[in-house]
């Protein structure tokens, strides 16, 4: 055992001397492996980054959350609008069975959707505001975060006070230098008094669920002063810790069509939408990108491995003289083998690395510039060292082998 381990010690010195006399050589056979694990480790370290943002943006949604609406969210080229479109909104009597009677719902909460609104405080203001009127529940259901100020009481949401809770982006932009609680905006034509500011949570790259933008109002004041049922109104149910969705999405389903009194034989005339409607297609459009991305990067690879292995025969051959002098000293065939072979593991490893530290330079350039996480994982080192070993196997056995099965006399003759 310890012959074998003093033979691999010297392999691998022999080897490095090797690549280190040859560095122009060494350079121009990384290039291929180099390119095949950026172009593999880049694309499905995007997938996962993808992936992480639309987890954020889920649980900002609510992954245990079920929300009536007027249209499903599985949309696609050949989504049936004509089947949904003559469908009633989601009213307010609706909710208000909903939240009575569901006693697998922890919260349920009605909100509407005005957007294109503005906001005026003295001289400053603030356009393309999204002023969502909301009964007391969405505080638990939509995971706000107020930083400064409060929320609306239960009292001051049933008689619909003026009252505002803004956004981050909004409160910056009403306010550059002033406090925004107590202070009272312009907005759809009310004074309101802004007692809460919630937490900047910046834009989703998928799915855009910030609040930043947003302006949250009690619904018994949004409600007087539009036609509620005309801003796409949705009722959202937050289901109980220990209960399962589906068992949720039932009992729903079966309240919803006692109270809009619909025949058994009749569809409904609602959409139960849930996250996974949103997480099942993106996690078929990441496969397909996983593919495309891995088969790519194999390719490139694999270019990158003949390249390798043609640098290896160059080397046999450069080096024939040399072996045949090893073998009439008694070199045995193992080393002769294991130096060519570690000499191909090794570049094949230092393009890995090398690829691998491209993609993590790239990601923190992206973050840096974009301020947005980019997601590289340990699962990504591994596949790469994986990925490289067996590339520099495959592409070194062959050269290895003819130099460990030279003749010595033969070898030393040649020139």
């Amino acid at each position: 055992m310890f012959l074998v381990i003093t033979l691999l010690k010297e392999s691998f010195l022999f080897a490095l001397s090797a690549l280190k006399d040859n560095r122009t050589r060494t350079l121009l056979s990384l290039l291929g492996v180099t390119i095949g694990i950026m172009t593999i480790i880049g694309v499905l370290s995007a997938v996962d980054t993808l992936r992480s943002n639309l987890e954020e943006s889920v649980r900002k949604i609510g992954s245990r959350t079920l929300y009536i609406e007027k249209w499903p969210w599985d949309g696609g080229p050949d989504f049936p609008w004509w089947k949904y479109v003559n469908r009633p909104e989601p009213k307010y009597a609706d909710f208000e069975a909903v939240k009575a009677r569901m006693t697998t719902a922890e919260e349920v909460a009605y909100s509407i959707n005005i957007g294109n609104s503005t906001a005026k405080y003295k001289n400053n203001s603030a356009s393309n505001i999204n002023v969502v009127g909301a009964t007391h529940g969405v505080l638990t259901i939509g995971n706000l975060d107020i930083v400064d100020g409060r929320y609306f009481s239960e009292q001051e949401s049933r008689a619909g006070t003026n009252s505002v809770i803004l956004g981050a982006t909004i409160a910056e932009g009403l306010f550059p230098v002033e406090e925004p609680v107590g202070k009272y905006i312009s907005l759809m034509g009310r004074k309101l008094q802004v007692i809460g500011v919630l937490k900047r949570e910046g834009s989703g790259m998928l799915i855009d669920v910030s609040n930043d933008d947003v302006a949250y109002i009690p619904f018994s004041l949004a409600r007087n002063l539009v036609n509620y049922e005309n801003y796409s109104p949705s009722i959202s149910i937050e289901v109980k810790p220990q209960i399962t969705l589906e068992e949720a999405e039932s009992e729903l389903t079966g309240i919803l069509r006692s109270v809009r009194r619909l025949p058994p034989a009749r569809e409904n005339d609602f959409s139960v939408n849930k996250t996974t409607l949103i997480t099942a297609q993106l996690d078929q459009m990441f496969a397909v990108i996983n593919l495309a991305g891995f088969c790519i990067g194999i390719f490139s690879i694999l270019v990158g491995g003949f390249g390798i292995a043609n640098i290896m025969f160059v080397s046999v051959r450069e080096r024939t003289n040399l072996i045949g002098i090893q073998k009439a000293l008694g070199a045995k065939q193992f080393f002769i083998l294991s130096q060519f072979l570690i000499e191909s593991v090794a570049l094949c490893l230092i393009g890995g690395a090398v690829g691998l530290l491209c993609v993590y330079g790239l990601a923190a350039l992206v973050q840096a510039a974009l301020d947005f996480k980019v997601v590289v994982s340990m699962q990504m080192v591994i596949l790469t060292t994986g990925l490289s070993t067996v590339i520099g196997l495959v592409a070194g056995i062959v050269p290895a082998i003819n130099a460990a099965s030279m003749d010595p006399v033969e070898a030393i003759r040649s020139k």
